[in-house]
Parts: C-alpha cells; sequence; structure tokens
C-alpha cells in the first residue's frame, strides 16, 4: 500500500452537527456548526467554531453564554436551514420551540434530544474563525431518550456532517465496546 499526498486542507471528518443557540438583539439566534468537540473533562468545557462574523456569535460575546443543542435526523431540514440563512436577514427565533433553562436567558431547542446551557469560558481569536471555549453547566434530555439512566445514541438519532461532499449522514451500527475491544490484540 501506498500511501499519496492530498491536499493539507483537508478537515477531519465526521464532524458532528449541532445548532448552536444565543440571544441577539433580544430574540433567540441558531445557527448550525460542525466545527464542535469536547475539550475538557473537569470542569465540563466543549469548544466550537465559527466564523468571527456569524450574527450568533455577537451574541455570544455580549452575553457571555449560549446553548448547544444536538439535533436528531428528523431535524435535519430546520438544521440546514439554521446553517444556510443569517439572522441578521432570516428571523430564525419561530423555527423551533424555544425554552430556557436555570439560566435563564439561553435559548434551547425542545424539540432536540440533547441540550446544554453554556457559559463562555475563553474565546480564542484564530485568523479567520473564533473559538468558542464553553463550560457546560447545565444539560437537559427527556427520559425517552436514556437506557439505563445513560443517554443511547441509538434514541437520539445523531447525524454528522461529511466532507469532501458536503452531506450529512446518520450514524450507523456499534462496531465495538472503546477500551474493551482492543484488548484481544496481541503485538
Amino acid at each position: 500500500m501506498t500511501k499519496i499526498e492530498i491536499n493539507p486542507g483537508v478537515a477531519p471528518f465526521p464532524k458532528p452537527i449541532i445548532l448552536v443557540g444565543a440571544m441577539v438583539e433580544g430574540n433567540p439566534n441558531f445557527i448550525t456548526v460542525a466545527w464542535f468537540n469536547r475539550v475538557n473533562g473537569t470542569p465540563n468545557i466543549w469548544g466550537l467554531a465559527m466564523g468571527k462574523k456569524h450574527y450568533t456569535l455577537e451574541g455570544i460575546r455580549k452575553n457571555g453564554k449560549f446553548s448547544v443543542n444536538f439535533p436528531s435526523v428528523e431535524l435535519v431540514e430546520k438544521t440546514d436551514f439554521c446553517g444556510i440563512y443569517s439572522g441578521r436577514e432570516v428571523d430564525k427565533s419561530n423555527t423551533f420551540e424555544v425554552f430556557y433553562g436555570e439560566l435563564g436567558d439561553v435559548p434551547m431547542i425542545k424539540e432536540c434530544p440533547v441540550t446544554a446551557e453554556c457559559s463562555v469560558h475563553e474565546i480564542i481569536e484564530l485568523p479567520k474563525t473564533a473559538l468558542v471555549l464553553g463550560e457546560v453547566r447545565h444539560a437537559y434530555s427527556e427520559e425517552r431518550f436514556m437506557t439505563d439512566g445513560a443517554l443511547d445514541a441509538r434514541k437520539t438519532r445523531p447525524f454528522v456532517f461529511i466532507r469532501p461532499g458536503d452531506q450529512y449522514w446518520s450514524l450507523g451500527d456499534a462496531i465495538g465496546d472503546a477500551w474493551s475491544i482492543g484488548k484481544v490484540h496481541k503485538e
């Protein structure tokens, strides 16, 4: 097998899809984000990157808090809509049923199986994006998305973004248990 050099601008794939919510100019606004992951365990800090000119980022900077909402495959059209249109031109406050949690003024999406309220830990300015690090303050779900007291991905039905190709893909079957399946491997 011979490795060939490919474009160094390649992006790791797949990427989880989230909807980030913030109050902007007194209204809830949501943006679709694929550059997202957990970056620290204790405290629980999640990182997301978005273009510096995004409308939602204005609300995050001003308020110091935001929501992370994990849509199910049933919400793919509305999720894509929030990534196509800017809140500067389109009022997205009625796209979903909005609710508020313990922080009081962080808009979250009721239709999403998992949501979280985050406070800004730090915003790191990169050349074209802002890396927003948020500490999870409160997380929410419903009993129907749980199995034995834990979130169940089969029930939450998340989806991912794939590039190249610019497509959304649903998740497939589990292929093995982490920190277990490799124990059978011998050098």
